[in-house]
C-alpha cells in the first residue's frame, strides 16, 4: 500500500460522520499494516478528534513502547491538540490532506496554530509532516459537509 491507499482509508472513515469528516489511520511503516483507526466522535467528547481516537485505540490494542515506527494519515492537518498528542506519543510522521488554512477559509473552526509550529516547539522529538495527500478528495469532504456548529456563522 502507498500514501494514497492509506489516505483513502482515512477518507472512508471520515465518511462515517459526514458532518465532521476527520478520519485517521495509524500505520506500521515497516509492514504497511494499519494498526489503529479513528474518526471524529466529538459529539461524545470534544477531545475525540479522529487522530485522538486512533491514538487511543493504538494504545489500547497494541501497548506500543516505541511509537516511532508508526505513521499517521489524517484527512485534515492536525489541530494543536492532536499534533501535541502525536508528539507525546512519538509517531514519526503525519500525512494529511486538507490544511488548516483551507478549513479556516471555508469557515471551519480552527485554532490558528499549524501542526508544523507544534513540531517546531517540540525539542524532544524529530517528527515530520507532509501535506497535500489526496488533497482534492479531502477538501471535498469538508466542502460537502453539512453546515454544523463548528462553522463560523
Amino acid at each position: 500500500m502507498n500514501n494514497e491507499d492509506f489516505m483513502s482509508r482515512a477518507i472512508a472513515l471520515a465518511l462515517e460522520v459526514p458532518q465532521f469528516p476527520f478520519g485517521a489511520v495509524i500505520v506500521k511503516r515497516a509492514t504497511g499494516e494499519i494498526i489503529a483507526e479513528g474518526y471524529n466522535q466529538s459529539a461524545l467528547n470534544p477531545t475525540f478528534h479522529g487522530e485522538m481516537v486512533a491514538i487511543n485505540r493504538c494504545a489500547e490494542l497494541h501497548h506500543p513502547a516505541d511509537w516511532s515506527e508508526f505513521d499517521l494519515y489524517t484527512t485534515a492537518e492536525p489541530c494543536p491538540m492532536c499534533q501535541s498528542a502525536i508528539e507525546w506519543s512519538g509517531i514519526a510522521c503525519v500525512y494529511y490532506g486538507t490544511s488548516i488554512p483551507y478549513l479556516q477559509k471555508h469557515n471551519w473552526w480552527q485554532i490558528n496554530i499549524r501542526a508544523s509550529e507544534v513540531i517546531a516547539q517540540t525539542a524532544f522529538r524529530n517528527s515530520a509532516i507532509v501535506g497535500g495527500i489526496l488533497e482534492a478528495e479531502c477538501n471535498a469532504l469538508f466542502d460537502n459537509a453539512p453546515r454544523g456548529i463548528f462553522h463560523k456563522s
